[in-house]
């Protein structure tokens, strides 16, 4: 708030101004004024109504006027006046914008974007968007919805022959037996997804128990949601699995929900029924909710398999699953998922899906439920293949690399790079590869305090793209 408060005779009985938490005023009869009514008849600009207080009370106290200088320096500083009115002037955000930081994968890619519009060549490993386009027979069932007119809004909880689609998806290849009317629903990815499960059992305080290192935007989305993060280490030497005494001992009387992503981003691990099961017996001990992004379920490599958490004894009715075609199907621009959980979860999510999105897109379900209605394609599957190749080589490259290593992934899209050797942090290492080599990665840093020694890559660009930014960071360092 800034403004001055001026009688009709032109006598200023209150001047006040505040930025933040550093509020000051000054009273012209320094009584013990709380609140002012009535009309502001003119507003000054902050410079002469600090010259205005001076003038008008001389015993001015020092304090007060080094806080003023204080304030001059600040945004409040830069308003300008143009009759009575203020301009640059615009309410304040609320604070959780504050508190929420960009997504770092995000924001790296839009960087390396801008680079090439302005005729840059930067080889970008930061996203994880695979070189392939989505296929041409999903595309074309899609094409095909839109052509025929299947453009309107469906029911938030998605149209009946895609979640029909998803059942029989869970069911052939998941071991999951579930009602597609009562516990799936359709959403906009994965992310969109995980904001309707936490918006469903969490309420402000409530604590989520994280991997640390994992996914950027959990973090973000837990504290939008009202929620307190609680990061619990994965560590190299226990090939990024929590250890249950690290676990049980991050559990409180405020958590109400263990999330996890297996396939792991970003380190590459598939985790084990064991370890599920040690996940599911703290779940079951504490009576939590478990979400598991499975987002990268089907790519796993050296004949891994995934398993879900639902699966295991006595977690079907407590786990929230999510799943997409982004990573499968290379099919990140559509936006296009799904939740499996409990009929209590679906039904929670979908109020709040009718009032944030409405529903997915009419015709991405109609596109994702034909890539369900069949085994998986020839080329799918031929694509799967060359990206667990490209993972194997990036591992393999990065090793013969002095001051880098790497774990090759069991799974997902990424190297996990650990870069201690180099003496420098993820930040600094990643700034000035983009700078010198122009090659994009992301720094650890954003995926949690254990993340800080390593940088993420992307695996599954082009041969051409791996090979040539393999030798720009070989000669970056």
């Amino acid at each position: 708030m800034f403004a001055a408060v001026v009688d009709d005779d032109g006598d200023t009985d209150v001047l006040s101004a505040s930025s933040g938490n550093n509020k000051i005023a000054w009273y012209e009869n320094l009584s013990p004024i709380t609140a002012v009514h009535g009309p502001i008849t003119k507003i000054f600009e902050f410079k002469a109504l600090l010259e205005l207080a001076q003038q008008r009370h001389g015993s001015f106290k020092q304090n007060f006027a080094e806080k003023c200088t204080n304030f001059l320096q600040g945004p409040m500083g830069k308003l300008k006046m143009k009759g009575t009115k203020m301009e640059n002037v615009v309410p304040p955000l609320a604070q959780r914008i504050k508190q929420t930081p960009s997504s770092a994968t995000v924001r790296i890619a839009d960087i390396a974007t801008d680079l090439k519009r302005k005729g840059i060549a930067v080889l970008d490993f930061s996203a994880g968007r695979a070189a392939e386009h989505s296929p041409d027979y999903i595309n074309q069932a899609a094409s095909q919805a839109l052509l025929t007119g299947d453009t309107h809004q469906t029911k938030a909880q998605g149209k009946h022959d895609y979640l029909e689609m998803v059942a029989r998806k869970l069911e052939r290849e998941n071991n999951l037996s579930l009602d597609p009317d009562k516990s799936i629903m359709a959403t906009m990815g994965c992310k969109n997804g995980l904001t309707l499960a936490l918006l469903a059992i969490i309420g402000p305080g409530d604590e989520v128990i994280v991997e640390d290192p994992c996914f950027v935007s959990y973090q973000a989305t837990i504290g939008v949601c009202g929620g307190v993060t609680v990061p619990v280490p994965i560590r190299r030497e226990n090939r990024f699995r929590w250890t249950h005494a690290e676990l049980e001992a991050a559990v409180t009387e405020r958590t109400r929900c263990i999330l996890l992503c297996s396939p792991q981003n970003p380190t590459g691990t598939v985790h084990t029924e064991e370890d599920l099961d040690m996940i599911a017996a703290v779940a079951q001990k504490h009576n939590l909710w478990v979400i598991c992004d499975e987002i990268y379920e089907r790519v796993t490599w050296k004949a891994r398999e995934h398993i879900c958490l639902a699966t295991r004894p006595g977690m079907q009715e407590r786990t929230i699953g999510l799943m997409g075609f982004t990573k499968t199907f290379s099919m990140g621009g559509w936006r296009i998922g799904f939740m499996y959980a409990p009929e209590s979860i679906i039904s929670a999510a979908v109020i709040f899906q009718q009032h944030l999105m409405t529903c997915a897109g009419s015709f991405t379900q109609a596109g994702a439920a034909f890539a369900l209605a069949e085994e998986y394609r020839p080329e799918v599957m031929e694509m799967w293949v060359d990206w667990e190749k490209r993972c194997d080589t990036v591992a393999t490259e990065i090793n013969k690399i002095p001051g880098l290593s790497c774990l090759p992934p069991e799974g997902g899209f990424y190297a996990w790079i650990n870069i201690s050797e180099t003496g420098e942090k993820s930040e600094a290492f990643t700034e000035r590869l983009l700078k010198d080599q122009h090659v994009a990665l992301v720094p650890g840093a954003p995926f949690g305090a254990n993340g800080d020694d390593y940088v993420r890559m992307t695996c599954v660009k082009s041969w051409d793209d791996l090979h040539l930014g393999l030798s720009k960071i070989r000669q970056g360092l």
